[in-house]
């Protein structure tokens, strides 16, 4: 760049040189001199001479020119290339960090989902887990109720079932009873009955009957007071308590006991009237109105 400054320096020199010989002053040029005529006559070799000197010069100008333009061109490219490759560089290094940013927070997004979903595993595990042990739990307790409810209602089956058979052997046993025509027989079947079903009142009633038939009164009325204690107006208890006053002499209890039981049951009339055990108290005023006679239309009817 500096030799080029020189040069086009040197060549505006020698052109102002040239002017200034070219162009003399108007005294000299109205008055040559010899040395003068003898010079312009020589003018056209050493103007030729300049001129190639000039073109010389202009040539190695032009080629200056062209090699300082090549160079620029050369540095402009450099430079841009330069640029580019930054460019690229900065591109791509942008690019990579990017891509290591992203994967950093790819990983960390990873690694925290995955945490999530691990816990998120755990969570419905125990949930899970709680869950199925209360289902158990409830069904476990339901199952015990069903069970206790099915052994209950198997045993109340069971009761039922011995009931049933225990009703079917006392009807047999009773079916019997108004068979034997032996007192004591009766009382065995009798006792049988109370020994499937204790404390039969009805039982009880007809074992004191069979006692009085055996001429055991006191017996009888202790049969009796079982079952007054239990039923105080079975009337079947208080006529055969009053069968077994009246056989121990006891008047006034066993007219007191017949008429509860026929205030209890008026179909006992009739059997008062022809009963063996009453005839004590037959022919009494108060014995008389409760039981009456045949021709007494109130008693029969």
């Amino acid at each position: 760049m500096k030799t080029f400054l020189q040069q086009g320096c040197a060549v505006l020199l020698v052109l102002f040189a040239m002017t200034a010989t070219a162009e003399p002053d108007a005294d000299t040029a109205q008055a040559p001199r010899p040395e003068a005529q003898s010079e312009i006559e020589k003018g056209p070799v050493i103007s030729q001479f300049r001129e190639n000197w000039i073109l010389g010069e202009l040539r190695t100008l032009r080629q200056d020119m062209m090699e300082y333009r090549n160079q620029m061109n050369l540095l402009v490219t450099d430079r841009e290339l330069e640029v580019a490759d930054k460019a690229m560089g900065y591109a791509t290094n942008t690019v990579t960090y990017f891509f290591y940013l992203i994967a950093g927070a790819a990983s960390i997004l990873a690694l925290v989902g995955w945490s999530t979903i691990r816990d998120l595993k755990d969570n419905v595990r125990v949930y899970a887990e709680k869950e199925m042990a209360r289902l158990t739990s409830e069904y476990e307790a339901r199952l015990a109720d069903l069970e206790r409810e099915l052994r209950k209602k198997s045993r109340t089956i069971a009761e039922n079932q011995e009931e049933i058979e225990r009703t079917n052997e006392i009807h047999s046993l009773w079916l019997k009873s108004t068979k034997e025509p032996s007192a004591q027989a009766k009382i065995e079947i009798y006792d049988r009955i109370l020994e499937l079903r204790p404390d039969d009142p009805e039982a009880l009633a007809w074992k004191a009957d069979a006692a009085l038939e055996l001429g055991e009164q006191r017996w009888a009325l202790s049969l009796c007071d079982r079952v007054l204690e239990v039923d105080e107006e079975n009337a079947h208890a208080l006529y055969q308590r009053a069968c077994a006053w009246s056989g121990l002499g006891e008047i006034d209890n066993a007219l007191s006991d017949l008429e509860a039981a026929i205030n209890t049951s008026e179909t006992l009339v009739r059997h008062a009237r022809v009963e063996e055990m009453f005839r004590p108290l037959q022919g009494l005023e108060r014995f008389d109105a409760l039981v009456g006679n045949d021709s007494d239309p109130t008693v029969s009817g």
